[in-house]
Parts: C-alpha cells; structure tokens; sequence
C-alpha cells in the first residue's frame, strides 16, 4: 500500500505551528549538491593547478585567478539573491525572505575575503606589493566593508521589523557596489587590474589578460571554477538558511516561554 512522503520534523508537539519541517526529496536533494560540490572542489583545484597551462608572463602566480576570480562570482550571486530577497520582503513583510537575506550576506562575505585574500596574494609578485592605491582594489574593500556594516546594522537594531525593513534596503543599495568593482576596469583607464575575462578600455580587442580564448584549457578551467564558486555559493547559502530558520525557531520559543512565565 503506498504511503506518504515521510517529513523531516524538529518539533515541540503534534501540530505545533513552530515546527520546522523538510521534505524528505528536498534534504536529499541538498545532500546530493554537497557531495557533488565537495566532489567538483577536487576537480576545480585539479584542472587550476595541473591541467591548464602556465601563463608565459605571469607564470604559476596567474594560477590564483581561478580562485581570486571565482570566488567574487559566487560571492556576487549570493549578494544579488540578498538584493531579490530584500525586495521580497519589503512587497510582502515576511520573515522567511528577511531570513534569506541575512544568510545570503553571512555567507557572500566570506566568498569575497576570499577574492580579497587571494588577489593580495597575487599582487605581491606580480606588482611587488600587497596593496596598492588601485580604483578596483579600492572599491572591493568599500563593497566589503559595506557588507561587513551591513551585520552590524542588523546588531544594532532590537525591533525585528525594523530590522529587517532597513536590512531588506540596505541590501538592495550595497549591490551597487559590487556593480562598481565589476565594472571600473572595462571602463576606466587607471587601473592596473587586468580583464581577465571580456574586453579591456585599454585594449577592446583583447578577451582577458589570459587568453581565455587561444587556450582552451585556460579557458576550460576558468569556466569550471566559476561554475563551482557559483553553485558551492548556493549550496552554503541553503545549508545557511536551514541554521537561520533554528536560529528563528529558537527565537520564537524564548518568547513563548517568557509569555507563558508571566
């Protein structure tokens, strides 16, 4: 006799409205993604570091790229979904999209200490410093630190939709300036950042600094790491949003207690 789809429950009590429950199809689903994203880390690092060929002027230090580059994509993806979130939640006032939101930065930031990390670390070779007075450099510590204040806003403000009425749009103003970083070397010439991947101000003809195009394998693993960044962002962000909706509950069920107490 066929029987319903089983139900994962964290609950309190039979028909509890602040029971947390995940289909059993979605959970697994979330676990394949895991493997799958753990497995591709291993082919991602593989291809970067062994199967595409080393850069003729830069040598190995071009290899950080696929990480520098990758990281702030997915960082980028999580950070636009805390831009739809917000808007979503300012049209309907419900807490499930303030949730997402807030998730979504918590694990963007991240992603983009990364690209941070990483393009010092590129820097110090190739431009014989780990910092520079660069627009794009410049303008990645500011979208940083506004993601970073964007935290602390939420800290310092008790009433919940208040909270999350300011986040939902401080989040969706803050995307601008990932838009800028992204921009300023295709369109200003007073960069040192190279275009690793489209057209440069300085040179229209050229599709990146890399060559993605006349090496395939350059290009190849560019394409798989970008992938893997983007879809290991998502996959974190779900895992994070599932903490967030404890984190909630918890909330909830203090309150219930302190009203029940009194």
């Amino acid at each position: 006799m066929a029987t319903a789809e089983p139900v994962l429950h964290v609950q309190t009590a039979a028909n509890d409205p602040l029971t947390i429950s995940y289909p059993r199809w979605r959970t697994r689903l979330l676990l394949g993604l895991t493997i799958a994203t753990l497995l591709g880390m291993v082919v991602m690092l593989y291809m970067a570091f062994f199967y595409a060929g080393t850069d003729a002027v830069q040598g190995h230090a071009q290899r950080i790229f696929y990480i520098h580059v990758s990281s702030y994509a997915g960082g980028s993806v999580v950070f636009l979904i805390t831009v739809v979130a917000g808007i979503a939640y300012l049209a309907t006032r419900d807490q499930k999209w303030d949730q997402l939101a807030v998730s979504s930065v918590e694990v963007g930031l991240p992603l983009m200490t990364v690209c941070l990390v990483t393009g010092s670390a590129w820097a110090r070779p190739i431009w014989n410093t780990w910092w520079t007075a660069d627009p794009r450099l410049n303008g990645m510590a500011v979208m940083w630190l506004l993601y970073a204040a964007y935290l602390t806003l939420r800290g310092a403000i008790e009433d919940p939709d208040r909270r999350a009425r300011f986040a939902a749009i401080y989040g969706i103003l803050a995307f601008a300036s990932v838009i800028y970083v992204f921009m300023i070397p295709r369109v200003r010439d007073d960069t040192l950042h190279p275009v690793v991947i489209g057209p440069s101000v300085t040179n229209p003809t050229a599709q990146g600094e890399f060559e993605i195009r006349t090496d395939p394998r350059i290009g190849a693993t560019m394409g798989v790491a970008m992938t893997w960044w983007c879809v290991a962002a998502v996959v974190l962000l779900w895992h994070r949003v599932r903490v967030e909706n404890i984190a909630a509950r918890v909330q909830r069920l203090k309150a219930r207690l302190l009203a029940q107490s009194n």
